[in-house]
């Protein structure tokens, strides 16, 4: 077959009327099947791909959808097609937000909507650096070694303890009253010291990722010749974040209404812990502390008391995640390995921590201590693998709305020229 023809999609006789590949715009393009990403996205979800005919009731029935080149038909046939490039490139994989609308009105039960997780899937194998770091984390083989990794490293910590508190220039605090830390051999500055040092490596992977991607979604076809921005940066931006807080993208789903709950439940308990570690941090220099910064916090400090709550959403958010996967399948989507293993390392941290907290108050060694370092092996795989695993979606699917809010690319709006 001639490079730039290809099959109609969904055709199963090879003498199928032969027709060009074509872009959002129009324009001819050169077909060279990328058959081991085909693969890969069958291994990903996306085993349902080769029944799509390219009869349009997905994006017809998708309620996110532009009127101007509309998903996720076209994202069907560059599957079927195999063109990585094209997909890789295309931001409508982030504006899915998987409500399975697609999936339940499609005749031939295709599933678009688990295709375009496995793409996304991909996506965060194609731009992650270092690379091989996003296969480990999308392979169960790897999970010893993911875990090995951070409790290693901890060991290393706890071990050179006082050369690194000598090098960096802390000294045990001083003071009358008594305070119980959560492991000896782990005290608050090395915490500190040691999640602050790899986060801020995870931040910078993160970054070149994002940038990669960004660059990649700028030259999409599906923004037209000459796409001009209708938005500014920062404005888009605002727009985004309280589209996200407010969830709209996922209250627009007809199918699987619920997965808003979920979801909720994760985004304001995540945001609840994280502003309650960044207390905890910046404690010592914090100029909104007065007084003394006592860490671990009593029961009835403030931010205790919202680290509780975060932790009970989170895990509240979990338990229906896992529900809805288990009983309602049908409707949430196929789940693959990368979805169960954010959402199990998201149990493991709250079960963990809540687990770390009630032995603490018991003074039950060395029960307390062996729980409290499993726990931060667990915090440092979900924050510090981040940038590889299905967290990744925050980064991501944001730049992508950015672009897109940016660009005028929403349902009933286009921006090509």
């Amino acid at each position: 077959m001639a490079t730039g023809e290809i099959s109609a999609p969904g055709s199963t006789e090879k003498d199928e009327v032969v027709q060009p590949a074509q872009t959002p715009g129009g324009r001819a393009l050169p077909v060279d099947p990328d058959l081991e990403f085909i693969r890969a996205l069958r291994r990903s979800g996306g085993e349902f791909l080769k029944k799509c005919y390219q009869c349009g009731t997905c994006s017809a029935s998708c309620p996110l959808s532009p009127d101007l080149h509309p998903f996720p038909r076209k994202e069907m046939a560059w599957a079927l097609w195999g063109l990585k490039d094209q997909l890789m490139t295309d931001p409508d994989v982030w504006l899915c937000h998987h409500c399975n609308d697609c999936s339940t009105n499609c005749p031939r039960t295709g599933r678009p909507g688990d295709v375009l997780a496995a793409i996304r899937e991909q996506s965060i194998q194609h731009y992650a650096f270092p690379r091989f770091l996003a296969r480990w984390v999308t392979r169960p083989a790897f999970i010893p070694v993911l875990l090995a990794i951070p409790a290693l490293l901890l060991g290393l910590a706890m071990r050179f303890r006082d050369g690194i508190g000598n090098a960096l220039g802390f000294s045990p605090p001083a003071g009358e009253e008594i305070v119980f830390s959560f492991m000896p051999d782990l005290p608050h500055w090395l915490i500190n010291s040691f999640f602050g040092f790899f986060g801020l490596l995870a931040v910078a992977a993160a970054v070149v990722g994002v940038v990669r991607f960004t660059r990649g979604l700028k030259s999409s076809s599906v923004w037209g010749d000459d796409p001009q921005p209708v938005k500014g940066v920062l404005a888009s931006l605002g727009s985004v974040l309280l589209k996200i807080l407010v969830h709209d993208r996922f209250t627009s789903c007809e199918t699987d209404h619920s997965r808003s709950i979920s979801h909720f439940f994760v985004l304001f308990g995540f945001l609840s812990l994280s502003l309650v570690t960044f207390w905890v941090i910046t404690g010592p220099i914090n100029p909104l502390i007065r007084g003394d910064f006592v860490y671990p916090f009593s029961f009835w400090s403030p931010w205790k008391l919202l680290a509780n709550v975060g932790g009970l959403a989170v895990l509240t958010g979990c338990l229906l995640m896992i529900w809805e996967r288990l009983y309602f399948g049908h409707l949430a989507g196929t789940s693959s390995y990368f979805d169960w293993v954010l959402v199990w390392s998201l149990f493991l941290v709250v079960i963990t921590g809540f687990a770390t907290e009630v032995l603490h108050y018991l003074r039950m060694v060395p029960h307390r201590h062996v729980i409290y370092f499993i726990h931060l092996v667990f915090v440092f795989a979900l924050l510090v693998y981040l940038p590889y695993s299905k967290l990744a979606h925050m980064l991501y699917r944001t730049t992508a709305m950015v672009l897109a809010e940016r660009f005028g690319r929403e349902a009933g709006g286009g921006t090509a020229r």
